[in-house]
């Protein structure tokens, strides 16, 4: 679904965003690279990999923060294009799904956070194991979860399917044809 975009700021800011072990990650990099700019990682990874008990709504709280303060370090260093390797809506699904609820001051930043183009990623690719991911049976579930997050916020978004370096080019595609 795509929608004609309104800029908010000099920096076009594109969003991937998905299900676990969807390919997030490695797009962000590929099309930082595609595009001679910078990507935002995810900072839920690094955040966990020091984690020595299971996540806590504080956590997830602290994520929040530390996916804003990231992205917003980052704006700068861009060149026209600011590639967000998830965004702080990853921090409502978790909320929602493992913790019952979101507080209200995350949606709130949601609904206010402006990206001015999203990627879903498709659960067309293989499942990798991976300690910091959970729901390998629950892919189609949040993807449809995602779709209907976009649709609420009225996103400009398209769906990103394909193995390898079609999944790439597609990507490339509906960027360019956004850019236009």
């Amino acid at each position: 679904m795509t929608h004609k975009h309104s800029t908010k700021s000099p920096i076009l800011k594109i969003a991937i965003i998905g299900p676990e072990s969807t390919g997030k990650s490695t797009m962000a990099k590929h099309l930082a690279n595609h595009y001679n700019t910078i990507w935002v990682p995810e900072y839920a990874r690094e955040y966990c990999e020091g984690l020595d008990r299971e996540c806590t709504l504080q956590d997830e709280l602290n994520m929040f923060y530390g996916q804003l303060a990231l992205e917003e370090k980052l704006i700068p260093k861009a060149n026209q294009l600011l590639i967000c390797d998830v965004t702080i809506l990853n921090v409502k699904v978790w909320c929602d799904e493992v913790f019952g609820g979101t507080p209200d001051f995350v949606t709130e930043e949601i609904k206010n956070r402006h990206y001015d183009f999203y990627l879903l990623m498709n659960i067309d690719t293989e499942w990798e194991p991976d300690p910091q991911r959970n729901f390998p049976d629950k892919r189609q579930y949040f993807f449809d979860l995602y779709e209907r997050e976009l649709n609420a916020l009225n996103a400009n978004y398209e769906i990103i399917s394909g193995l390898g370096e079609t999944r790439f080019r597609n990507a490339e595609k509906v960027i360019d044809a956004f850019l236009k």
